[in-house]
This record gives structure tokens, sequence and C-alpha cells, in this order.
């Protein structure tokens, strides 16, 4: 978390709502362990990262969704499987379980 604070703050500073994204499990191999974080402001700039770069694209989407109202804050999944390992992005053969909502100042 301490790697996106100075873009929360920034971006709270200019009234920006602002998604959060963090990795609450992880099964098997991971990019990322449980505690790392991405931070996505409403205008779409980024902060942290959740996969080292694999599925980051999809956390941004589900991120902004929340933003947008459009989703619900919650828990999302991504995992690795014969048929869709590089569809996914997560090829290190693992899951990660991540929980995206707004900050709620």
């Amino acid at each position: 978390m301490k790697e996106i604070l100075d873009a929360i703050d920034r971006w709270r500073a200019t009234g920006q709502r602002i998604a959060v994204a963090r990795v609450v499990k992880t099964e098997g191999s991971s990019p990322r362990e449980a505690g790392a974080a991405m931070a996505v402001s409403a205008s779409g700039e980024i902060a942290g990262s959740v996969s080292g770069g694999c599925v980051e694209g999809a956390v941004v989407s589900a991120a902004l969704e929340v933003l947008a109202g459009a989703r619900n804050r919650g828990l999302i999944s991504f995992g690795y499987s014969d048929d869709d390992a590089f569809a996914v992005g997560l090829t290190c053969g693992g899951t990660i379980h991540l929980y995206v909502e707004e900050l709620d100042w």
C-alpha cells in the first residue's frame, strides 16, 4: 500500500474518486503476494501493481466499473488453466484473489 499513497493523496487533492484493488489471497505460484495493491483514479491513472503486469488491464477495468457504479465492489479472481492461461494472462500456474472497492473518505 505504501507505494500508492502518494498517488492517492495527489488524486484526492484534485477531487477524483479512487478505487483500490488488493490481493487478498493467492493459491499456488503467484506474481505478487497478498497485500499487493493497485489504485485507479476516475481519470484512469494507475499506481501500484497486483500482478506484475499479467492481469493489470482486467483489474483496471474492474476498478473503473466500480467507480462508474456498473459493478459492485467485491472479490474477483484470476487463475490458470490449460485452456485459458494466455487469454487470462496469468501464466505462473496459480490463482490470485483480489478485493476491489472505491475509497470512502
